[in-house]
């Protein structure tokens, strides 16, 4: 006979036409319960996890990660970025100018926030050069006084690649006229789009270091140096290295000052729709539960019969045990299939909806994206899995212990 009994004899219960077909059907509603539950659950944390990706990436890839400044601007900043470089998990630094300006063409202005960079030093620390629509960030050259905008802006002034633009600062030069702003006709080298809704396609202009300079009126001297890590949540770690390091009249800022909070929003809904979603699969084993008490109520006669075949208590319990844990196996099985199935196929099925009901469910105007993403990840997929299985073999353990706690000259005395 097969070994372990207790398995195959459980197995033999999972697998049997009951006479009760309501127990019968409890079973399949709590194998369903917890199917459902795993699939919703995996779908919704891989819509949190793109999300978050989506964010990092879109915009982590443009905004500076720990950034340094001087209330009196950075002289010997090439000797700077040496020192800070040495620190580690700092991967790369780049130096910057910047300040607030206004853009006019053709009677059209807007008010912009300019950065004067390197080219080649700042695709070190940002992706903004991989997302340009024409031109390209090398045609920033010393000089030429060339300018790269955003997509919503060139389409507020009406420009194009290669059009001229006027760039005014608050700044003013001394004439024989009297006080005249400051401001320079640049040309357009170059439309970046980031695709989201943090301001920079409408609001951000690059020149080149020495053009921005020049402007300002800065001479060698930067407003600062922008700085890239390994991870990105060291960046706190690593400002905090920087101001010990560093004399105190250098300011040291990293991302979690300005959106920290953006991310442990999204953290915290992560870990609440978790916790949420985790009581679908907890009402799904009450339900398993369910079943297993009535089946151990409906094999009274047979658990009997085995005790006096010599049968151990430890048995009787294994076998109701191994019967739930089979039904909680099969819906973590499909729960797992089904939520990774649904959560590769999220983005698409959402945008077949949006099309079919001519309907928008998530705007750039409110999000940094105007899609629904999803990012599978293998961990998420693992955790919720063995979850399911120990929340469905704690199930077990009442009606199993009470199996083994029957009596078998109760249990026969009326059969």
């Amino acid at each position: 006979m097969f070994r372990p009994l207790a398995i195959y004899i459980g197995l033999r219960y999972t697998r049997a036409k009951r006479r009760n077909h309501f127990i019968s059907f409890i079973s399949l509603a709590s194998m369903i319960g917890i199917a459902l539950g795993i699939t919703v659950l995996i779908t919704v944390l891989s819509v949190m996890n793109g999300f978050d990706y989506q964010i990092k990436n879109r915009l982590f890839s443009m905004a500076p990660q720990v950034t340094i400044t001087n209330s009196e601007n950075i002289t010997s900043w090439s000797k700077l970025a040496k020192h800070v470089e040495e620190t580690p998990t700092v991967v790369n630094s780049a130096p910057f100018v910047s300040g607030q300006g206004m853009v006019s063409s053709a009677g059209v202005a807007s008010g912009v926030f300019f950065t004067g960079i390197l080219p080649k030093a700042e695709s070190l620390i940002s992706t903004v050069g991989t997302k340009m629509l024409s031109g390209k960030m090398e045609s920033l050259t010393p000089d030429s006084f060339g300018i790269v905008i955003g997509a919503d802006l060139a389409a507020h002034l009406g420009v194009s690649l290669g059009d001229k633009i006027v760039l005014i600062i608050p700044e003013v030069n001394m004439t024989p006229i009297g006080l005249v702003p400051r401001y320079k006709r640049c040309t357009v080298v170059g439309v970046f789009q980031t695709g989201g809704n943090d301001g920079l396609d409408s609001g951000a202009v690059f020149l080149h270091l020495n053009d921005a300079q020049k402007l300002l009126q800065l001479g060698n001297k930067v407003t600062g140096l922008r700085i890239k890590v390994k991870d990105l949540y060291d960046a706190p770690k690593v400002s905090t290295s920087l101001r010990e390091k560093l004399p105190e009249t250098y300011s040291v800022s990293d991302w979690t000052e300005n959106y920290g909070t953006l991310f442990k929003a999204i953290q915290m809904e992560k870990r609440m729709m978790f916790i949420i979603l985790l009581f679908i699969i907890a009402v799904a084993t009450f339900n398993l539960v369910s079943s297993l008490v009535m089946a151990v109520n409906d094999k009274q006669a047979d658990i009997a019969i085995l005790r006096t075949l010599g049968a151990s208590p430890k048995t009787i319990m294994g076998i109701f045990m191994v019967q739930g844990t089979v039904i909680g196996l099969f819906g973590t099985i499909l729960g797992v299939i089904g939520g990774i199935i649904l959560a590769i196929n999220a983005p698409y099925l959402v945008n077949l909806i949006e099309t079919l009901f001519h309907v928008k469910f998530i705007s750039s105007s409110i999000y940094f994206i105007d899609y629904l993403p999803s990012k599978l990840e293998l961990a998420d997929v693992v955790n919720i899995a063995l979850i399911s299985l120990f929340m469905s073999l704690l199930a077990t353990l009442y009606p199993a212990w009470r199996a083994a706690k029957t009596n078998p000259a109760e249990a026969l005395r009326y059969d």
